[in-house]
């Protein structure tokens, strides 16, 4: 999910920017005044002598808006049931980083504007742009290691919860009491629709529009709607029972082509995935490349005359906002980083450096959607939001170079960890340094002629991948056997050592590969709670001895790095280093070839 998150927003920044630039230049083209004119002009539904109408900006701003903020409440609901916000100890870190960056350009603001009329505008610099800054680090590249774009995430995720928060307190003005009861009524019969589990798209349709009206007449901002019923949508790991299905009606189209086969088998397909992934799916795609660029094509024209520029140039308001968003920024989550860091509140999500948290830190002062969407509640004048808007443009440019610059100061010291291609060739060894031996872990005969030995990490996916690879290989290879050596990537995969633990106490009561499989099979969950539920389903005491535990591991680790293991997963073929591709043709052919040569 996030990869494919990561593949959408950096994808559509390139669409976000050209529309931004669209913005600036038709609204300082010679026909400048239709931009205006044109985001004025008022469109609605009429039904007899009721109406409602809105003019086009106000229908992106509160309409098309409500959806970008829905699917971020389905982001928000995923990461918080399967994704990186389960475990504590990953979103401590982001969490404290992402308060510290909204905490300390609000500060920066008032500051500058504290008692003028500038003053209800605090709200500006606080929120990050996450597909500025994810396309930002695209264009990083190399500098920026994934881990850190998983940091950056989940900094946004909590940075867009925060904001929601911050604009249903402090941006609402006045309440219509009887739309505010309707809008709770409303949202109280789709929460009971999901209670009994109807699963009827017309009527969520229904009830979620005349949701969004009542919402929108009581005063209280539509969006807010959008983050709620996004957060509501059913999320969950699909289940055995619905993967087995799912296989049996594929089995049964594949055995006996037909429409009725197909049918079934999309329908099985579709319930194994959660609605709460299937929306993000059809709506993501749509938030990033429409929504959000027709969002800035009708917020983002600024005029930049000679007026307007003098003005900008001495405007508290505008100094406010490029100063919070350009050092607030980077100092709330510099200092936001290092405080949990510092007592142990949580941990990061690979092996960062401060040269890439810094980094990190400064591209994050790029703040545009949320930024712009603030102006528009936070002031009703024109030129005052003009002089906003260009503190937003100017922030967000300043702090895309100063992260850059330190990205590149970072690299040029050797600060950022380089991916394998970047870094200086190595002879490795080609045979194993340490020979198959009692204290081993085995699946399969003692004298079989074909031993692999694996050297692998229970979080790797490449591993994970490799498991029913090997697995399969096995059950078609009675003369071969599976040695499994631990090498868990702490740096990077922060729960690999813990599971390798479980199943080195596992290996004690004699269990150690129906664990491994366990482990394996559920790569997704490997939590304390998770890891302590496997431990009680094997009938395990997962911690009772944890030098005893710890002693194998490091001694594979040792004899790993003695054999030239670098990454995970690496294989040995009867004491040789394998060097194909990781595919069941490929590990098989390399099987044969040893076979013949002994």
């Amino acid at each position: 999910m996030l990869r494919a998150f990561f593949k959408t927003e950096t994808g559509s920044t390139s669409v976000l920017l050209g529309a931004t630039l669209l913005a600036l230049l038709w609204a300082n083209s010679p026909w400048g005044d239709t931009y205006e004119s044109f985001w004025q002009t008022t469109m609605g539904l009429s039904f007899g002598s009721a109406s409602f109408d809105l003019d086009l900006r106000h229908w992106v701003n509160d309409g098309l808006m409500t959806v970008f903020f829905f699917v971020i409440g389905l982001e928000i609901s995923y990461e918080a049931r399967l994704g990186q916000l389960r475990d504590r100890r990953l979103i401590g870190v982001p969490a404290v980083a992402a308060l510290g960056g909204m905490m300390v350009p609000a500060a920066v603001y008032l500051a500058l504007n504290a008692g003028g009329p500038g003053a209800g505008g605090w709200g500006v610099p606080i929120a990050t742009d996450t597909a500025f800054v994810l396309g930002m680090l695209a264009i990083v590249g190399a500098r920026c290691p994934e881990p850190l774009r998983v940091f950056l995430l989940t900094l946004a995720i909590v940075d867009d919860v925060l904001a929601i928060i911050i604009i249903a307190i402090f941006y609402t003005e006045s309440l219509a009491v009887v739309s505010l009861v309707v809008a709770a009524a409303l949202l109280a019969a789709i929460m009971t629709l999901r209670w009994l589990r109807i699963w009827r798209p017309p009527a969520y349709i229904v009830l979620g529009f005349a949701l969004w009206v009542a919402t929108l007449e009581s005063g209280v901002h539509p969006t807010l709607i959008g983050i709620a019923l996004g957060i509501l949508v059913f999320v969950y790991a699909p289940t055995d029972t619905k993967l087995l299905r799912a296989d049996e009606a594929v089995h049964v189209f594949t055995n006996d082509p037909s429409a009725e086969a197909a049918r079934e088998a999309t329908r099985t397909l579709r319930r194994a995935v959660s609605v709460n992934e299937r929306l993000q799916l059809l709506l993501h795609p749509w938030s990033s490349y429409v929504i959000v660029p027709v969002f800035a094509l009708a917020n983002a024209g600024v005029r930049f005359d000679g007026e307007a520029l003098r003005t900008a140039m001495t405007s508290p308001i505008t100094l406010g906002v490029a100063a919070g968003l350009l050092l607030g920024k980077f100092v709330g989550i510099s200092l936001g980083t290092w405080l949990p860091l510092k007592f142990g509140w949580g941990i990061l999500p690979g092996n960062l450096v401060w040269g890439q948290l810094l980094g990190g830190a400064a591209v994050s002062g790029i703040g545009f959607t949320v930024a712009l969407f603030i102006v528009d509640l936070a002031f009703d004048d024109p030129s005052v939001q003009s002089q906003a808007k260009i503190g937003i443009l100017s922030g967000s440019l300043l702090a895309a170079l100063l992260g850059g610059v330190i990205f590149r100061l970072a690299w040029d010291r050797g600060g950022v960890c380089a991916p394998p291609d970047a870094e200086p060739e190595e002879e490795l060894p080609e045979l194993l340094a340490e020979p198959v031996g009692p204290d081993d872990h085995v699946r399969g005969p003692a004298d079989a002629p074909v031993t692999i030995v694996e050297y692998g990490d229970f979080e790797c996916p490449y591993c994970g991948r490799l498991h029913p690879i090997l697995d399969e290989l096995l059950r078609k290879n009675s003369d071969v056997r599976l040695v499994f050596r631990h090498f868990p990537l702490r740096t990077i995969h922060p729960r690999a050592f813990p599971a390798a633990l479980l199943a080195e106490a596992a290996a004690k009561e004699g269990r150690f590969w129906e664990m491994h499989d366990t482990l394996y099979d559920n790569q997704r969950f490997l939590t304390d709670t998770d890891l302590a539920r496997y431990a009680d389903e094997l009938d395990v005491e997962p911690w009772s001895d944890i030098p005893g535990q710890s002693a194998p591991i490091t001694r594979d680790e040792e004899s790993g790095r003695a054999s030239g293991v670098r990454g995970t997963p690496t294989l040995f073929l009867n004491g040789v280093r394998y060097q194909g591709d990781m595919d069941l043709r490929s590990i098989t052919k390399a099987v044969e070839s040893a076979r013949q040569s002994t």
